[in-house]
């Protein structure tokens, strides 16, 4: 890719900063956990791996004080509670300082970076998997609508959905994306487009409202999106929006794929009424660029993402293989 979505550098986590996309390219850097968990919080890192690795880089950036850790832990996990894949990574990166009890302060905070830059490393490692496994899904022509950014900009690697779409290009296919522009941050437009063009992928933007038109008039071929946390049952949680599509895309008989890593799949989680949703505050849907569009004191419901039962879904890909879902 033509850009890092993290770094480690010499002890601290840089992190591109994706409320400035497209306009500006700037980078935050996080020297302890609450810098990492503000980062989380207010979207600078989003997208369900990469929020998981940077969660981990805030453990290791907790290792001075083991008992720190337990309290870090929890202010990172309380930044944004859909994801499962950030309690998975601080879970993990603390079954590692069990493990590591006893040692010298200086050992545990080189033990955890390392276990830190390993999560990082097997991300983009899935990453390359879930493009290996999805890509034939894609057909030489095809136009595919995808939703949010589920690409680099989510992950430490080439992305989930998008990823899939970069190995079919590399592949020689060619294809058309169609990128929503996902209200209310408008991640569609700000990231995937920008992420798109990057990478030289032929891509058109089109407002939420528009979608129903192409599936309509024959314009998409087939629709993958990412996930935030997929239940035992296979019901997915994402950005707010894919439901809808999931619908449409099941009306007019297109197929509804899915990309995500093993630890995107929450086997605690029976079905997709049980997967917490993040709700976000009310200026995300009032407020564009900090410029007022709605009525003063207008009550605003703002949930971060909705659930896609598995009966709507075709397929899910992930780092070990392609699952058919309900609609299969």
């Amino acid at each position: 890719m033509k850009f890092r979505t993290l770094e480690w550098k010499s002890g601290a986590l840089y992190l591109l900063d994706q409320r400035r996309l497209p306009n500006r390219v700037e980078t935050v850097i996080c020297r302890n956990p609450d810098q990492v968990s503000e980062a989380i919080r207010n979207l600078t890192v989003r997208g369900a791996p990469a929020i998981g690795v940077a969660a981990a880089y805030g453990m290791a950036l907790a290792a001075s004080d083991r008992s720190a850790l337990p309290d870090a832990g929890g202010v990172l996990k309380s930044s944004r509670p859909t994801a499962v894949n950030l309690a998975w990574a601080v879970d993990r990166m603390l079954t590692k300082s069990a493990e590591l009890n006893g040692a010298a302060p200086a050992d545990l905070r080189a033990a955890l970076e390392r276990e830190a830059i390993a999560i990082h490393n097997e991300d983009a490692e899935m990453c390359k998997r879930i493009g290996e496994f999805g890509a034939p899904l894609l057909a030489n022509g095809m136009s595919v609508l995808t939703h949010c950014n589920a690409g680099a900009l989510a992950t430490a690697g080439i992305g989930t959905a998008l990823g899939v779409i970069y190995t079919a290009a590399a592949q020689g296919k060619k294809l058309h994306v169609y990128a929503g522009e996902t209200r209310p941050v408008l991640q569609g437009a700000r990231l995937t487009m920008w992420e798109l063009m990057q990478e030289g992928i032929p891509a058109t933007l089109v407002t939420d409202s528009t979608v129903a038109s192409l599936f309509a008039a024959g314009k998409i071929d087939a629709v993958i999106v990412g996930a935030d946390r997929i239940a035992r049952n296979g019901d997915v949680a994402n950005k707010i929006g894919t439901y809808n599509i999931a619908v449409l895309a099941a009306h007019h008989g297109v197929p509804f794929y899915v990309a995500a890593p093993r630890s995107t799949f929450d086997d605690k989680i029976a079905t997709g009424a049980d997967i917490p949703i993040e709700e976000r505050s009310a200026t995300e849907v009032t407020e564009i660029g900090g410029q007022r569009l709605a009525p003063q004191n207008a009550v605003v419901y703002s949930p971060a993402f909705d659930v896609t039962p598995s009966q709507l879904i075709t397929a899910i890909s992930s780092d070990t293989g392609v699952e058919l879902g309900g609609r299969s």
